[in-house]
């Protein structure tokens, strides 16, 4: 299974567009908020499920602010983070997540992408593919693949 994961897009859709077009066929995209109005464009240019989660730039969405769901043998939580104080650090979301039976936890909001692999809880942010805020300033995005035995692997991305 092969799974796209991004974050705060800001209504800025050239590089997803472009990565999309490069990274298909996909099995699932997953937006972690700051859609911006761009549902529609996210959903249409794959033909995988698209889940997404409202961001603190979502103001007028229907988007909810969470979701805890399945992936293979992994109960999955996607948040945009903002009301986890992410930007001090994931150790409240971490937490939370925990006390929900989570394994991973996916988030956004900081625009820096993360891996953080501990024994309870796998934590990811693929940062952002319109303002990356980390030190090379490239925009990022996650993929995740799950191996034959169902484990779930990770890697960074960079738009070049």
């Amino acid at each position: 299974m092969k799974i796209l994961i991004i974050s705060d897009t800001h209504r800025k859709n050239e590089n997803y567009l472009k990565i999309v077009e490069n990274l298909e066929p996909l099995d699932m995209v997953i937006h972690l908020g700051d859609v911006e109005g761009s549902e529609y464009t996210i959903q249409e240019a794959v033909s995988c499920p698209v889940e997404m989660v409202a961001g603190n730039n979502d103001f007028f969405s229907d988007l909810p602010s969470e979701k805890i769901f399945r992936i293979g043998k992994y109960n999955v939580m996607i948040t945009h983070g903002h009301r986890y104080y992410i930007g001090m650090g994931n150790e409240m979301l971490k937490r939370e997540a925990v006390a929900e039976g989570v394994d991973i936890v996916m988030y956004g909001h900081t625009h820096r992408p993360v891996i953080d692999v501990s024994k309870n809880i796998i934590a990811i942010n693929p940062g952002s593919l319109s303002y990356p805020r980390q030190d090379n300033r490239k925009p990022s995005y996650i993929i995740m693949e799950t191996d034959a035995q169902g484990e779930a692997h990770f890697e960074i991305r960079y738009v070049e």
